[in-house]
């Protein structure tokens, strides 16, 4: 079931990076209840199909209507036997609902509450709306990334949203969680995305102040700006990603690629990488995509094809390591990191919580009578 087997975790619904941390975790074995809103739980909550929401499948999951007291009270319940809370609303939210931080951990000393804001939970911003975009762009990071001409380019939201948040998150409540079982004390964990952004710029704060970095995008090695780090238009119109940034991987792009080192601008000739640059694209621009793959395999050039995210699911790369993973006719990528005595697994797909409520109650210890009581004053949804 994972090393988190026997983990208890209760995660308030929300949308993006949140309920992605709770899928790491679940997919690790942990046993994560998500609490969605009974409004929400009918209308979805959602833009897409529910099978379709991969962030939120292989977690149980209630309807439950948190406007009443009742219903507050049978989310503390659970809370009281969980090892962790996950929460992605905005500051204060959890507290007007009664279940902030503090009557939480009333009821169960031990919980690890894990809070995800884009500002956090305090500060100048903290109230302040955003996405991903914004976070980064306070953080440092966007303003790196982008071609040297023109505006910066956002990295969809990975950096932001699931980098500096969700995965900082993970890493929070699991340090908490250790802490916890030997101190019996729990605490609040706040994950802002921008502070996660920002750690997340580390290496390159000190590349910067070491003299090694570069104001403005496209002139470093790692932002575009080096011909030996960058991508090439291929003869059918596809891409090959080239990283070959140390000296023995650029000797063997030069071999494969037909070039004599002689004959072209030195690796680190920064006045010059305009004009190597020029080389390599004419010369990828002879071949196709796949074949320059072809011909890169077996060397260590630190050549790669640029693969759709349909065919990053189906290589023969994806397909030795089985990095695919269905559920409900969907595709996504399988559980990560991997374990060799205790693997993770995807359990199944994004549940309804109207149909999944009761058995996922029962399953937290929820007894028949209480069950029946709370769906006859409409605080959980009608038996099925």
């Amino acid at each position: 079931m994972g090393p988190l087997a026997g983990v208890r975790i209760v995660e308030m619904a929300g949308i993006g990076p949140a309920p992605f941390c709770g899928m790491l975790l679940a997919e690790l074995g942990a046993e994560v209840l998500r609490v969605d809103r009974l409004t929400a739980a009918a209308d979805l909550g959602i833009d897409v199909e529910r099978r379709f929401d991969l962030p939120n499948r292989s977690k149980r999951a209630i309807a439950v209507d948190l406007k009443r007291p009742e219903g507050v009270a049978l989310v503390s319940r659970l809370v009281g036997s969980a090892d962790a809370l996950i929460e992605g609303f905005r500051p204060g939210v959890m507290e007007r609902l009664g279940l902030g931080p503090e009557p939480c951990l009333a009821a169960n000393p031990r919980l690890v509450y894990g809070r995800m804001t884009g500002w956090g939970q305090e500060g100048p911003l903290s109230q302040r709306v955003g996405h991903d975009i914004n976070y980064i762009a306070m953080a440092g990071a966007l303003d790196a990334i982008g071609p040297a001409e023109g505006g910066p380019l956002p990295p969809l939201n990975l950096v932001g949203d699931f980098g500096g948040g969700a995965l900082y998150l993970a890493m929070g409540l699991l340090a908490g969680i250790i802490e916890a079982r030997g101190s019996g004390q729990g605490q609040v964990v706040d994950a802002a995305m921008v502070d996660g952004a920002a750690s997340l710029m580390a290496m390159f704060h000190g590349f910067r102040q070491a003299g090694l970095w570069q104001a403005g995008r496209g002139a470093n090695v790692l932002d575009g700006g080096a011909p030996y780090y960058a991508t090439y238009r291929t003869s059918d119109g596809r891409y090959v990603a080239v990283g070959a940034i140390e000296k023995r991987f650029y000797a063997a792009l030069l071999e494969g690629l037909g070039l004599e080192a002689a004959a072209l601008p030195a690796q680190d000739d920064r006045s010059r990488w305009a004009d190597l640059r020029q080389v390599f694209a004419a010369t990828f621009a002879t071949r196709t995509r796949d074949d320059w793959a072809a011909h890169f395999e077996g060397r260590d050039a630190c050549v790669s094809p640029v693969l759709t995210m349909e065919e990053s699911l189906a290589s023969p790369m994806a397909r030795a390591r089985a990095m695919a993973a269905e559920t409900d006719d969907v595709v996504g990528p399988a559980p990560a990191p991997r374990f060799t005595r205790t693997p993770g697994a995807v359990r199944h797909g994004p549940l309804d919580p109207r149909t999944d409520t009761y058995g996922a109650l029962r399953s937290w210890g929820v007894d028949e009578k209480t069950l029946a009581e709370l769906a006859r004053i409409g605080v959980i949804p009608a038996a099925a």
